[in-house]
């Protein structure tokens, strides 16, 4: 249990940023982060490199392109590196250079684009890309055989911009896909079989695959703001109902049946998607949604 706590306290954190720079801005800026500041890119790399320090934080430095930051990609044992809050637009291919990273945050930048090459850091558990601009990932990052926990909320993403290989990354524990442009989740998504936290929030989802009942370590599931009008009755396999559990669905277009269900609380709406009435009424449901959308079209 303890080592479930620390999973989701330090998930927190790193999807936040929070490091040096993101706690000063919360608690206010302390000596330490001014003379933290006060560092030259340069000196940080160099005194990283002299004491072989483990986790080099760039947070909020103003850095636009990573290649002018002298030795950084040199320093092959960092695990940890911190470029939250910046102005990049690119991530060179060199960053395969940091072969033993287990953390990479770039959260709050402009990077329109990755490399092929950042499939090759095999040791990567954390990589938080959110709030940035990609609309495409690229070919091969299914390939990051210890990833975790990915970050890609706040983006241009949506169903086709995710490679043939994306669902390999079956050792992922959280998935953060809100703020993005998704209108189907793929059924692939059945294969990440140890996930547990799945963030779906705000983008134009019409549906939901019965595949996602297939996530038996389901703990949290975010598919509030979106376009769903009915559930998959294999959403009832879960257990999201517990006090240690999470479920947010609120603005949606549920069919009155389930809208009265979430009237009465979130345990009523799997009592009545288990229910056999619900599963053979869902049928007809999810094709008159489908004629629906056929009629008016699915994109708005």
């Amino acid at each position: 249990m303890e080592g479930m706590r620390d999973f989701y306290r330090h998930t927190i954190n790193f999807r936040l940023g929070v490091s040096d720079c993101a706690a000063s801005k919360i608690s206010g800026f302390t000596a330490l982060r001014a003379r933290k500041m006060s560092k030259s890119l340069k000196k940080i790399v160099e005194e990283s490199r002299e004491k072989n320090l483990p986790e080099v934080d760039m947070c909020d430095r103003g850095i636009s392109n990573l290649l002018d930051i002298p030795g950084l990609f040199t320093l092959s044992n960092i695990t940890q590196l911190v470029l939250s809050h910046n102005k990049l637009n690119a991530v060179p291919p060199n960053i395969a250079d940091l072969k033993n990273l287990e953390v990479l945050n770039m959260f709050n930048n402009q990077i329109e684009e990755l490399p092929t090459q950042i499939s090759s850091l095999q040791k990567l558990k954390h990589l938080n890309l959110g709030m940035n601009r990609l609309s495409t990932l690229p070919r091969g990052f299914g390939s990051l055989p210890a990833l975790e926990v990915l970050d890609l909320t706040y983006n241009n993403l949506n169903e086709s911009s995710l490679p043939g290989n994306f669902f390999y990354l079956t050792t992922l524990r959280a998935l953060y896909l809100s703020d993005n442009d998704f209108e189907i989740l793929p059924p692939d998504i059945g294969k990440l079989a140890k996930l547990q936290i799945l963030s779906l929030r705000d983008n134009d989802l019409i549906s939901l695959p019965k595949e996602i009942g297939d996530l038996a370590q389901l703990k949290e599931l975010h598919i509030q703001g979106n376009r769903l009008t009915v559930l998959p009755p294999e959403l009832g396999n879960l257990d999201l109902t517990g006090p240690k559990q999470v479920f947010k669905a609120e603005n949606n277009s549920w069919v009155t049946p389930i809208a009265d269900q979430f009237q009465l609380g979130v345990s009523h709406v799997f009592e009545y998607i288990r229910s056999e009435t619900y599963k053979y009424r869902s049928a007809h449901l999810i094709y008159l949604q489908l004629h629906k959308l056929l009629n008016t079209g699915i994109s708005h």
